[in-house]
């Protein structure tokens, strides 16, 4: 009886062992499962922390981005505020120039403000408004051989020749240089303009000891009045342009004196650069 108890212990003490390991085994089994796809699902969480810094990095770069368009767009709306540009052959000017043009053009009589058709037009009638002001001031429109013209925003003053040289002669007479510091003043009151002096004549041929003809002749007197307004004047050279065009500009026909006298002149071409030209539109007359 005593063997047999004792035998039944062992047989079950045996199955319970048989038992456990097989538990054991699964256990072990899907724990390695388990890890396996932890490893697996840490990898994919780490795969998308990455994807998700990457997206982050482009999101703060776009905004960066867009910032920077907006900092751009600040700049162009400023630029364009003082900005002259030519379009098409039509002239554009700045929302800031466009008001202080027609700051200017309310000093304009109403009779000549209703020529202008178009903005260019307007602005020539503001640059002239201004430019003979300046000129008016200067007494150079006082003499009958002194005529002033606006074309495309260029200013041209003619002066006739008799006021300047003796005849056939490129020396400036002791006389002009009261006309020629009057000039002068003009010029150096916006530093901005370029001016070209050309020199116009007659028809009729000439030749001296000195003078070969008149291409000679005409770029003889544009160089003689430079110089007075360099050396004399001290208007900057870089600004100054000498231009000789002899007889074939005239502007009547060569057929009688009074014409010929006419065409006889140096003409004082002003180019101003606009955007600087428009700060003297502000100045009051």
């Amino acid at each position: 009886m005593k063997k047999t108890t004792i035998s039944i212990t062992a047989i079950l003490l045996l199955s319970m062992s048989c038992v456990s390991k097989k538990k054991y085994v699964a256990l072990e089994t899907q724990y390695t499962d388990i890890k396996a796809n932890l490893q697996k699902t840490t990898l994919a969480k780490e795969d998308l922390q990455s994807k998700f810094t990457k997206i982050e990095n482009r999101v703060t770069q776009y905004n960066e981005k867009i910032n920077s368009l907006k900092g751009d767009n600040i700049s162009l709306k400023k630029e364009n505020y003082i900005k002259l540009d030519r379009v098409e052959n039509s002239l554009v000017i700045s929302k800031k120039n466009l008001e202080t043009m027609r700051e200017t053009l309310l000093k304009v009589t109403p009779a000549v403000l209703a020529k202008a058709k178009n903005l260019k037009d307007s602005l020539n009638l503001a640059i002239s408004y201004n430019l003979k002001n300046k000129i008016n001031s200067s007494n150079l429109s006082d003499s009958e051989n002194i005529d002033i013209d606006i074309d495309q925003t260029v200013v041209m003053i003619s002066i006739s020749d008799n006021l300047l040289f003796n005849t056939a002669s490129y020396n400036v007479k002791n006389g002009a240089y009261s006309i020629i510091e009057k000039l002068a003043n003009v010029i150096k009151s916006e530093p901005s303009m370029d001016v070209m002096i050309e020199g116009h004549t007659d028809s009729r041929t000439i030749s001296t000891d000195f003078i070969q003809d008149n291409w000679d002749l005409s770029v003889k007197r544009a160089t003689s009045i430079i110089r007075v307004l360099e050396n004399k004047y001290k208007i900057d050279g870089s600004r100054l342009i000498a231009a000789g065009r002899g007889s074939t500009i005239p502007v009547v026909p060569n057929t009688t004196k009074e014409n010929r006298a006419k065409n006889r002149r140096i003409r004082i071409v002003i180019l101003p650069n606009l955007n600087k030209f428009f700060a003297l539109l502000a100045t009051d007359q």
